[in-house]
């Protein structure tokens, strides 16, 4: 049976609720993120783009390059919210779904050819979202997640497109060797250095030089390059939870300590997110007393796998839930609500310096062990 893939993204999401919410942004450059000049840009508007602003840019950059922008900050709350409107509206719609991050879904219409056409069902689904949330929204048909990818973001801004099944190597051939997924900025220097600049380029290569070259990574870029991807559209569910605890074996009163297991164990999950490449939408937090009562707590967060997020909630939820004043006997925090995704930065609070710490302790982690290294405020569990 022939695949249909729909990738789906709304556009500048973040930009674009904020105009939803204040109709004054309209057309001018607007930069979301960190207002600070030690911030991140999170988001940033079309117009924004075109004095070669980007997200992940550091806002005192942004704001060199284009005085002008207006800065928000950013409303958790409002993102989640709409995200929520419209995954729900998929929901409702389609067979199979995935959610990958906040703002970007695939769609398996695989099948449905035959009583739908797959393009009409997918235009309709888009114009849909569109006329109940007023948000633009961008997508392509293909035959597999990459191509689809791909062509979602050459059919930006608040279009759509479809590769029919076959034309997956002359579409992608005279596109830049960027537009691949899994193509960073090192990969892209190393191929351009190689001379290598369109997608074409690769596509005549043989696959053992690009894997002699990157590695195992070269062989995947490979067939992303030649339209080649069975990877298959992953269930949506918000069921699935990963969770640790711990028992004392003398039970303390002392909510320093306890502050600083939390700590650790926030640090724990968050690299078992990011190991995973999952996201998480709610916290919950447990205690249980000496008298063996049991007591949790939870609240739903933006989508996020960052350390400096979790922890953050998980000590309010604890202060909040810590009322009884007596000998605690177990701690724990649960992350449920998960979805896959890519690694996510609170890109509205955290600096490019805390951003770099959790890569680099992510990358120590990897190779030396979870135990190796962690915030000086923690406690190993």
């Amino acid at each position: 049976m022939d695949r249909h893939i729909v990738h789906i993204d709304l556009d500048t999401f973040f930009v674009s609720v904020e105009r939803l919410i204040n109709p004054k942004l309209n057309g001018r450059p607007v930069l979301v993120g960190g207002t600070g000049d030690r911030g991140v840009v999170a988001s940033c508007s079309y117009e924004a783009r075109s004095y070669g602003i980007h997200s992940a840019m550091p806002m005192k950059m942004a704001r060199q390059l284009c005085p002008e922008a207006v800065i928000v900050r950013g409303d958790h709350e409002q993102y989640s919210k709409y995200s929520n409107i419209i995954t729900e509206i998929i929901r409702e719609d389609v067979p199979l779904y995935e959610k990958t991050s906040i703002d970007e879904f695939y769609i398996d219409l695989s099948g449905m050819d035959r009583y739908f056409g797959c393009y009409k069902m997918a235009t309709e689904l888009r114009h849909k979202i569109t006329r109940e949330t007023n948000l633009p929204i961008s997508f392509a048909l293909s035959s597999n997640k990459t191509v689809s990818k791909v062509g979602t973001g050459e059919a930006k801004p608040n279009g759509q497109k479809e590769i029919p099944a076959g034309t997956e190597k002359p579409f992608l051939a005279p596109l830049s060797i960027k537009k691949i997924p899994m193509v960073g900025d090192k990969t892209y220097q190393l191929l351009r250095n190689m001379g290598i600049l369109r997608i074409h380029t690769l596509q005549e290569m043989p696959r053992e030089l690009l894997e002699q070259v990157l590695g195992e990574n070269g062989s995947v870029i490979w067939k992303k390059a030649n339209g080649i991807d069975n990877t298959p559209v992953i269930p949506y569910s918000e069921n699935k939870s990963i969770s640790t605890e711990q028992t004392f074996q003398q039970d303390t009163i002392d909510v320093t300590a306890l502050r600083h297991i939390l700590i650790g164990m926030c640090e724990k999950l968050g690299f078992q997110l990011r190991s995973e490449h999952k996201l998480t939408g709610c916290i919950t937090v447990k205690i249980r007393y000496s008298d063996f009562n049991t007591y949790t707590m939870q609240t739903r967060i933006p989508y996020t796998s960052m350390d400096t997020v979790l922890i953050r909630h998980s000590k309010d939820l604890f202060d909040k839930l810590y009322q009884k004043r007596m000998m605690v006997r177990l701690i724990g925090v649960r992350l449920s609500h998960l979805v896959y995704g890519k690694q996510s930065y609170n890109l509205f609070e955290d600096t490019t310096e805390l951003i770099q710490l959790d890569i680099a302790m992510d990358r120590i982690r990897k190779r030396f062990g979870t135990d190796l290294i962690q915030r000086a405020v923690g406690r190993r569990i």
